[in-house]
């Protein structure tokens, strides 16, 4: 049975041959979750470095900003997986220490290059850990069309009151009120917040699917007709919205990569607080 939003502990210690990446990460320490990998990981683990492998350069061809951790190039992260031995068909189970917005991003990035056996692990990991690097068979796997859809900035723009627009960070950061990382304070106009740490239980675990259900339908602005369209700082933690989405078995909706960062680099911009 393949896994294609949530796996358990128990359930990944089942499976033959999974992919595990362990996409382990602080922002404000961009080195820890690698150096948390080498003291300790689930045997087999691959590491995935958020701004080195799930991440591509943060200026496009034309010296235009898209963000601090803008998608890379399909083929460039296509690459990657076929050195870790990614085939067709093969479960690939993504994990991190931090609640899951980093593993939900591989996740969405499988997903992207039209892998559909992914899923993230729902919770911590309970097992045996391991030091020894994992030993990788390089296949010959091709991506296929994409499983997810995205929107840019632009076209963003052009459609703003027609959205549903989901806002991933903290309350704090949404309103306008701090602004640690980025050019400028605020949100897009129309979004509404949804911090991804709500997605998660007191146990650190995704909430029940039909409470994430009940929750997500309370935040659609029912006078808005398009999509629903995921968004936070560097569209990253956005894919932690879009997993409980899925998980919730609701449209999950289009991912805005540049997001906040890259929203607010450009003066020209709307922006609202509160």
């Amino acid at each position: 049975m393949a896994f294609t939003t949530l796996v358990s502990a128990a359930d990944l210690r089942r499976m033959h041959d999974p992919l595990i990446l362990d996409c382990s990460f602080d922002l404000a320490d961009p080195e820890a979750g690698e150096r948390a990998y080498a003291a300790g990981h689930v045997p087999g683990a691959f590491y995935l470095h958020l701004d080195r492998d799930l991440a591509g350069p943060k200026t496009g061809p034309e010296g235009a900003f898209r963000g601090r951790h803008p998608l890379p190039e399909r083929e460039v992260f296509a690459a990657l997986l076929r050195r870790l031995g990614l085939r067709a068909g093969r479960q690939v189970v993504s994990l991190d220490r931090q609640g899951g917005p980093y593993a939900a991003r591989a996740w969405w990035m499988l997903r992207w290059l039209g892998h559909a056996e992914v899923a993230v692990l729902d919770g911590a990991w309970d097992g045996e850990l391991s030091t020894e690097a994992a030993v990788a068979t390089a296949s010959d796997w091709q991506p296929a069309a994409p499983l997810v859809d995205l929107i840019d900035a632009a076209t963003l723009q052009a459609r703003l009151g027609r959205v549903r627009l989901i806002d991933a960070r903290a309350p704090e950061r949404f309103r306008g009120e701090v602004e640690p990382l980025d050019r400028a304070a605020g949100h897009i106009p129309g979004a509404r917040n949804r911090f991804f740490k709500d997605n998660l239980g007191a146990d650190g675990r995704f909430k029940p699917a039909a409470q994430l259900r009940t929750e997500f339908q309370t935040l659609f602005n029912p006078a808005a007709s398009d999509a629903v369209v995921h968004q936070c700082g560097s569209g990253v933690t956005a894919c932690h919205n879009l997993l409980a989405m899925a998980h919730a078995g609701l449209d999950d909706g289009l991912l805005y990569p540049g997001s906040w960062s890259e929203w607010s680099s450009d003066a020209r911009r709307p922006i609202a607080t509160g």
